[in-house]
């Protein structure tokens, strides 16, 4: 029976036997930021040391991973941090997902955000997993798209509500003439329920995603497994996404945290941490042979991360909860 692609989506992802819930998990089938390279990690061990100066180095500080896969984020900061830092760090992982057998003690594994967080909560490529509607319009208006969830046939429902037909008039402006949209609201709330988790410091949403004018006619609406790109079909054998209308996530943040945000791109942030990306110099190559090309190896893993035609596009929405600001969005 068809229903609305949110619904469809969740039993795909987050139902029993969904997608995130079973398997190998989110590295078995594309890769992200986390899994391209451990520079990502350490990238943002050096935010974190700015997010812990911001807050006065804490008794404890918190990193927060919403969407945590098999927990490789925090296995990379948990492996890397420095020892004076170690003792002060509550590393805490977020998924539905039973916590993986192998993962260190260190990490604290659970299916909901917690409350209280001073520190860095980070989410990578979670949003674009969040359940979401999708529309279409013709002569009469927006409608939603309902979706066979066994075939991913889809058919054309009733009309929007009036909160969904504010968010699309007001997020994603089209001209005239047919037009299919992923309604964001969804995602507003949920980025601004994560904000609203945290007391003080630093909220940090990493994703694929589109500015208003720049949204695309037919949206973006896919699927991967297997690292390959599929058809849609929310049964549960694959991932279902859809870029983030960060502009829209981004001010739902700022109203939670009544502080300004910064947007930028990944190539942009990581830079600005020290990941540059750039060739080991030459003359290594006859001086030092082997740390030559350990420092290349390095370098083309760093460049992955920062091409701007790959995850270097990708957004960094950097949201400062009761801190000054300067020091974490600096670029």
């Amino acid at each position: 029976m068809p229903v609305r692609w949110r619904e469809a989506m969740d039993r795909a992802l987050y139902g029993p036997g969904g997608f995130f819930v079973s398997g190998p998990g989110p590295a078995g089938h594309f890769r992200t930021s986390v899994h391209a390279s451990p520079a990502f990690g350490r990238a943002l061990l050096r935010l974190l040391d700015r997010v812990d100066a911001a807050l006065g180095h804490p008794d404890r500080l918190d990193v927060v991973d919403v969407g945590a896969g098999r927990g490789e984020l925090l296995r990379t900061v948990a492996r890397d941090v420095a020892p004076a830092l170690a003792a002060r760090l509550r590393l805490t992982a977020v998924e539905v997902a039973p916590r993986p057998g192998d993962l260190p003690d260190g990490i604290d594994w659970v299916d909901e955000i917690p409350y209280g967080i001073v520190g860095l909560l980070v989410a990578t490529e979670w949003l674009d997993n969040v359940p979401l509607d999708v529309a279409v319009r013709g002569a009469d208006g927006w409608r939603y798209l309902l979706v066979d969830p066994a075939s991913g046939t889809e058919s054309v429902g009733g009309p929007v509500d009036a909160e969904d037909a504010s968010w699309l008039a007001t997020w994603w402006p089209v001209p005239g003439g047919p037009a299919r949209a992923e309604i964001g609201r969804a995602r507003d709330e949920a980025w601004a329920d994560a904000v609203g988790h945290v007391d003080r410091g630093l909220a940090l949403a990493v994703d694929y995603g589109h500015v208003a004018p720049e949204r695309p006619v037919d949206g973006t609406l896919t699927g991967y497994r297997g690292g390959r790109q599929v058809p849609p079909v929310p049964d549960g054998s694959c991932d279902v996404t859809a870029h983030v209308a960060i502009d829209s996530v981004a001010s739902a943040g700022e109203r939670v945290a009544r502080c300004a945000y910064a947007l930028g791109s990944q190539r942009e942030a990581l830079r600005a941490l020290g990941a540059d990306g750039g060739r080991p110099p030459l003359a290594l190559a006859t001086t030092d042979p082997t740390e030559y090309v350990r420092a290349l190896a390095a370098a083309s893993t760093v460049a992955e991360l920062t091409d701007p035609a790959g995850l270097g596009g990708h957004w960094w929405l950097r949201q400062p909860v009761a801190v000054t600001r300067d020091p974490l969005v600096a670029r």
